[in-house]
């Protein structure tokens, strides 16, 4: 009797502009023959996963390969009402481009991973208006304000699972191919390579240095404090921190059966004008654990 193919499922984690890594990632996967059967992601992995479950994959790549630095910067809507980035502008725009609909009624079964703001609950979005829950899954605290979603505030899904093995596997998932963007930043962020355009930076600096506290400051420089990192600099490094040690302990407990690691340590919080780099690096990891992927379905096959 011809054994039941294994169904696949692939966890796409949270790293903020490290996520247009999942592309190639993706990408790479299918170009091999591997296509997962279920999405999963978290934050930008939720984003990622959600362009792909509804076929439209190609098309966000396209997008984010366009995208400069000014034009990151004409999506931020700056606030000071519970986050930095009142995120509004960014919801118009992807519902003005993207088709949105009904999670259930997406090509592949699709979840998303949010954080219930008050109680800290882990919440898996799972049916309702995908860009709704992708805003839920991607509201960074600090950066995004909250999402109100079924009258909670939801907030970013890598607070507490960064990498949504354990949805994958509660979808029915036989085999889970798991992506940590945030492997390799500790004690590398020293290393990230400078904004290309300073002129563009400096926009962004002058859209936030009207918000109290010198927001504008977004990192330190040749004419910076060598003592002292901008406050955004200290928020960055606090998320890098605090995703680490979550994903070490969730995957410790919830462990994929293969695991891809891209080296993104060189891209900051906000580099989503980096896409390509991104993309080249997620498609490199990826065909690294193709001999140990193809091995784990032939003998699950």
């Amino acid at each position: 009797m011809q054994r039941r193919r294994p169904t696949i499922g692939i966890a796409l984690g949270s790293g903020s502009a490290r996520g247009w890594a999942h592309i190639g990632i993706i990408q790479a996967l299918e170009r091999a023959g591997i296509v997962p059967d279920i999405v999963c992601g978290t934050s930008i992995g939720a984003l990622v996963g959600a362009a792909y479950a509804d076929g439209q994959l190609e098309r966000l790549a396209s997008w984010v390969k366009s995208l400069s630095w000014q034009s990151v910067v004409s999506l931020l809507d700056p606030t000071i009402d519970g986050g930095l980035i009142q995120g509004e502008k960014l919801l118009a725009f992807f519902r003005a481009h993207f088709n949105d609909k009904d999670i259930i009624k997406l090509p592949k079964p699709f979840g998303a991973v949010a954080t219930e703001l008050v109680t800290g609950r882990e919440v898996w979005l799972r049916n309702g208006s995908v860009i709704e829950a992708v805003r839920a899954s991607i509201a960074l605290p600090g950066l995004f304000t909250p999402a109100q979603l079924d009258g909670c505030l939801m907030v970013d899904g890598g607070l507490v699972n960064p990498v949504p093995v354990s949805l994958c596997r509660a979808m029915g998932a036989d085999i889970v191919i798991a992506v940590d963007l945030n492997w390799d930043l500790m004690g590398r962020h020293a290393a990230r390579e400078a904004q290309p355009a300073q002129a563009a930076a400096g926009r962004l600096a002058s859209i936030l240095d009207k918000l109290p506290l010198g927001l504008g400051r977004l990192k330190s420089g040749p004419a910076a404090s060598t003592e002292m990192p901008s406050i955004f600099d200290v928020l960055s490094i606090s998320l890098h921190i605090m995703q680490v040690r979550i994903t070490r302990s969730r995957l410790a407990g919830e462990p994929a059966d293969v695991m891809i690691r891209p080296r993104l340590a060189n891209f900051a919080l906000m580099d989503y004008h980096r896409a390509a780099a991104a993309i080249t690096e997620g498609a490199r990891a990826a065909e690294l654990v193709l001999p140990e992927l193809e091995e784990l379905i032939g003998g699950a096959g």
